[in-house]
């Protein structure tokens, strides 16, 4: 899965944090409080990412809003297995990976793998 590009991940950023549908010219709006952009621009970036699934589409009156179809944490997880890909030992890669982490963040992962496993064996 290729990585988004720099406006691309802008325009998901938006329309995640905002989690409802959104015209483009709100999210332009957003979008422009960093830097100038053209309507066009932001409206064809937010097509392509319709195009490539990241997000759905739905008239409202003459213009469209556009939402979400998979969340911030979906994009995330498919990176990191993009990157595991490339690791020749998965296991060793993401063991250095939890060494990194914050104590906290291996507690709260610890509580999430536990109830994963609880909820798949009967």
């Amino acid at each position: 899965m290729p990585r988004f590009g720099e406006l691309e991940a802008a325009i998901m950023d938006v329309v995640w944090t905002a989690g409802h549908p959104l015209r483009v010219r709100e999210v332009l709006e957003v979008l422009q409080r960093q830097r100038p952009l053209a309507y066009t621009t932001v409206q064809t970036v937010m097509e392509i990412l319709r195009r490539k699934g990241w997000l759905s589409r739905e008239r409202d009156g003459k213009a469209h809003r556009y939402a979400a179809t998979r969340s911030r944490e979906d994009y995330v997880a498919e990176l990191m297995n993009e990157a595991l890909a490339m690791a020749g030992d998965r296991t060793a890669t993401l063991l250095r990976f939890f060494q990194g982490m914050d104590p906290d963040e291996v507690t709260q992962l610890r509580r999430a793998l536990d109830a994963a496993h609880r909820e798949e064996t009967p």
